[in-house]
């Protein structure tokens, strides 16, 4: 069937195609296109054929690029790659591969050593033949190769080290010498030009080194003639012929692809991301990455930044960032990974609010998860690590500490451990790693705690809190200078004051501001401001002030010039009387038809119906089944419906042992009838921080809930899930058919909100926790998404399409704010840390005219709430505020007057 002569010659001429063309982009068909019978053209050798390009590939850069051949040969050759029987494709492999491939050998020269390989493709016929069968058994008795297309590019996929060592040197049939090197998918080769006289190097190809615009075509078809020369001497051969025989090659090389990439390979990956230097706005980091899988000849790293960080600067690789999505591709020098082997990179960023660890990272589109990926993908992670035990400190200085606990487990295995103070994340480390040195402020009081985290970002509920106080850096016993120039202005009832600043050797740190000679309110903060905003007063009354300022070792400065100012009539918030106080945390508070007040008592889990004329306090009962965080969980937001005083119908928020719920319970002769205790919502995940709380009825007389991320920012981006949320629900807990998403959810990308209030035209406003750069005030829109965890306030990335913007933003050390309500178009918000209220006026869809009363009058203001008269109900949390002990405050509930 073949002659002795073509045998040898075939031979030789496959093996040495076999290397250059597969790594030129013909990887198959250097292995299958040898055939010598083929219509009319009877011992034609098509090996040759690939020879030629093979040449044509080393000598010509223009070609040896993968991502370039592939595309223009199916664009050349697309056409003739139509409508070609399978069949026949089959048989000519079948002959060709069993009769010699299969014997030949390869000289490879790797590293100096001399290797000879046996190519093990003996049964590649035979699996072409089994495809025909296939093909005809269903009907189809010819292969049409319309999607030959499609094929080779999959060829590109085609793992050519695992196929051949990285550098190999071949001989070609003409004497030149190329010495080729795979690197990264790309093929780079240095070569010798060949002898002018030599056939398989075409003038075309020749011409198209110099020029790069020849299309590709005319160097393949050269390729084709010039062997049908050498071969058979000189002939003429048209396109149509030339298309058999391109198209036979073009057939083995889709068939090849489809044949490489059916079977599913393992993979699997692990990345280990440190941070190896953090300061204010930017930090560096280096990635590990080790190969658990298939050996790769190249690899893309992938992750999602969760606080809206960006890559400035990276080496070992290149990368690429959309909004939160960063890709990483290796070098040309660092793409093949074997298995079980590692490379590095590393890179700069810059920061804004924080800069935690991504929570996860693929390989090639892999999540690398540790583990090898098995063909049938392992079910979902769902299960989050176990509790980090024995949270404990050591080494405490004035601005340092090391924080350490017990490693949690987890099914899978635990990725990070999250780091927090007081619900502020402070730093991630890997999930080996469970301590950590924290940089600390000197006399600031934290709550320490750390929560664990899977690679499938399932996080755990948190560590016990250990509270920390740093000692200052430096004994101090000189206190500041006097504040001087002390002047104030009346405004109706209010009272503006300024001053000129205090100086110390250290640093002031504090404003005590003096009327009457007693204190009325403290400016805090590094440095303070010199302002002051005093509210309430009588009317017609003169007033006198002082200043005193205070350093951080308490040290107290002289008193200021005394200011004396008198009020006049009018006032825009006016009186304040304290109408109770408790020994517990008034989180959740409402009116009841008829004027009295019921409020939650967080740690307590009791709910107290307050009669604001008398003082007098009943307590209507405990709620079932709440438990406390040891932070911010317990009994919280509560709302009674428009047909409250029909139907008695209590709605509460709450923490339970396994979740935050929404309940309702019915109100009976003053007591809380718990047999009628119904749970309306469930499910929504609890942890010691961030679980939301504040319950609003609206005009539409729907009930709306916010609900926290849980300390786990990815949920806020998830609609469907229920955590960063604000929710939507009927009275009896059923989904409104005019939810955006088919569900409760009616905005996502939320932190942790607390303050609900519709203003007079039925619009939502939402009051919402920063983590250390702002907090934010937002008009919540249906099915609006407000950023979370990639934007905090206007910080991160908050330019990405589809997010809505805050219409205000408080630095959080003026912030942390919980309540929100609106009174005659004017929103009111009431801060913790920042121990003040904000009052702003409602302009269209602005917030104008932005006013801070009460500024360290009253402490951390928790809950702000209309009253019947036109004013506002206003309480604080300033002790026990964080432990979750009941009963260890003292608080107070204020009515404030407005005009």
């Amino acid at each position: 069937m073949t002659p002795c002569c073509a045998t040898e010659r075939y031979t030789a001429l496959a093996g040495r195609a076999a290397t250059v063309a597969m790594v030129s982009m013909l990887a198959a068909s250097a292995l299958a296109a040898p055939a010598y019978a083929l219509g009319g053209f009877g011992l034609i050798a098509a090996g040759s054929v690939l020879a030629c390009l093979g040449s044509a590939a080393a000598a010509v850069p223009s070609l040896s690029a993968l991502d370039e051949y592939g595309p223009l040969l199916v664009r050349d050759l697309g056409v003739a790659t139509a409508g070609v029987p399978l069949v026949i494709a089959a048989l000519i492999a079948a002959m060709a591969l069993g009769s010699a491939l299969t014997e030949a050998r390869l000289q490879h020269t790797m590293s100096g050593h001399t290797r000879a390989t046996v190519l093990s493709v003996s049964g590649f016929g035979a699996e072409l033949g089994a495809a025909a069968r296939r093909r005809r058994a269903g009907g189809r008795r010819r292969a049409g190769l319309s999607g030959a297309a499609v094929a080779l590019a999959r060829v590109r996929d085609i793992d050519l080290r695992r196929l051949w060592w990285p550098y190999v040197s071949v001989k070609l049939r003409t004497g030149v010498f190329a010495t080729l090197r795979v690197d990264a998918g790309r093929v780079q080769g240095r070569r010798v030009p060949p002898p002018a006289d030599d056939k398989a190097v075409p003038t075309a190809m020749r011409r198209r080194a110099a020029d790069p615009s020849i299309p590709v075509h005319d160097v393949v078809e050269a390729c084709a003639r010039d062997v049908l020369f050498v071969n058979g001497g000189p002939m003429r051969t048209s396109r149509r012929r030339l298309a058999v025989l391109l198209t036979a090659t073009t057939v083995l090389v889709a068939a090849g692809a489809v044949t490489a990439i059916s079977a599913q390979a393992a993979a699997g990956c692990r990345v280990t991301y440190a941070i190896s230097s953090q300061w204010q706005g930017g930090f560096g980091a280096n990635v590990t990455l080790t190969n658990l899988g298939d050996p790769v000849s190249s690899w893309q790293v992938g992750w999602t930044f969760g606080a809206g960080q960006a890559v400035t600067q990276l080496w070992n690789g290149s990368h690429t960032q959309s909004g939160s999505q960063v890709t990483v591709r290796n070098a040309p020098y660092n793409g093949a990974l074997a298995t079980g082997a590692s490379t590095a990179f590393g890179f700069n960023g810059s920061w804004t609010s924080s800069n935690p660890i991504p929570a996860a990272f693929t390989m090639n589109g892999v999540t690398c998860t540790g583990t090898t990926t098995p063909t049938s993908p392992p079910p979902a992670d769902t299960q989050p690590p176990t509790v980090p035990g024995n949270a404990r400190i050591s080494n405490l200085t004035c601005n340092s500490v090391t924080f350490a606990w017990n490693a949690s487990t987890d099914d899978v295995g635990v990725a990070f451990y999250d780091v927090y103070h007081d619900g502020q994340q402070m730093t991630s480390v890997g999930g080996g790693t469970p301590s950590v040195n924290l940089t600390v402020v000197p006399g600031a009081t934290w709550g320490l705690y750390v929560n664990a985290r899977d690679a499938a970002g399932n996080v755990s509920q948190a560590s016990s809190t250990v509270t920390i106080t740093p000692p200052q850096c430096q004994t101090d016993t000189t206190p500041p200078t006097a504040a001087t120039q002390l002047a104030g202005s009346a405004s109706g009832t209010t009272v503006t004051l300024q001053w000129t600043a205090a100086t110390d050797d250290i640093g002031v740190r504090a404003y005590d501001v003096y009327r009457g000679g007693a204190v009325v309110g403290t400016v805090s903060g590094n440095p303070p401001a010199t302002t002051f905003i005093d509210s309430g007063l009588a009317a017609n009354t003169t007033y006198q002030y002082q200043v005193r300022a205070r350093d951080a070792a308490g040290n107290t400065g002289p008193a200021s010039n005394t200011a004396t100012v008198a009020t006049t009539g009018g006032c825009t918030v006016c009186a304040v009387t304290q109408v109770a106080t408790d020994t517990d945390i008034p989180w959740g508070l409402t009116t009841l038809p008829g004027g009295s007040i019921v409020y939650s008592r967080r740690d307590a889990h009791d709910i107290i119906r307050l009669d604001p004329a008398t003082g007098v306090k009943t307590t209507l009962g405990t709620v079932p089944n709440v438990q406390s965080t040891d932070g911010e969980g317990g009994l919280l937001g509560i709302a009674v419906a428009p047909s409250y005083a029909t139907d008695g119908w209590l709605y509460v928020m709450h923490t339970s042992p396994t979740d935050n719920r929404v309940v309702r319970i019915r109100v009976v002769n003053d007591r809380l009838d718990t047999s009628t205790l119904a749970v309306l919502v469930s499910g929504m995940a609890r942890n010691k921080y961030h679980d939301g709380g504040r319950l609003r009825f609206g005009p539409d007389g729907k009930l709306y809930a916010s609900s926290g991320d849980a300390q786990n920012g990815s949920w806020a981006q998830d609609r469907n899930r229920l955590e960063g949320k604000i929710l939507r629900l009927n009275p009896d807990g059923t989904v409104p058919a005019d939810n955006p998403f088919g569900n409760l959810v009616w905005s996502y990308g939320h932190r942790n909100p607390q303050g609900l209030a519709f203003d007079a035209q039925g619009r939502l406003w939402e009051q919402e926790f920063g983590n250390t750069v702002m907090d934010e005030t937002n008009l919540i829109e249906r099915g609006g998404n407000y950023g979370w965890p990639n934007c905090e306030g206007t910080t991160g990335t908050c330019g990405t399409a589809g997010l809505i913007a805050p219409k205000r933003t408080y630095p959080t050390s003026e912030g942390s704010c919980s309540g929100l309500t609106v009174v005659r178009d004017a929103v009111y918000v009431a801060c913790l840390r920042g121990t003040r209220l904000y009052r702003a006026v409602i302009s269209g869809t602005s917030l104008t005219n932005v006013q801070s009363y009460f500024v360290g009058t009253y402490g951390r203001l928790r809950t702000v709430e209309p009253s019947p008269s036109g004013g506002i109900w206003l309480t604080t949390s300033n002790t026990g505020d964080k432990d979750s002990v009941p009963n260890n405050s003292n608080e107070r509930i204020l009515h404030v007057a407005l005009g």
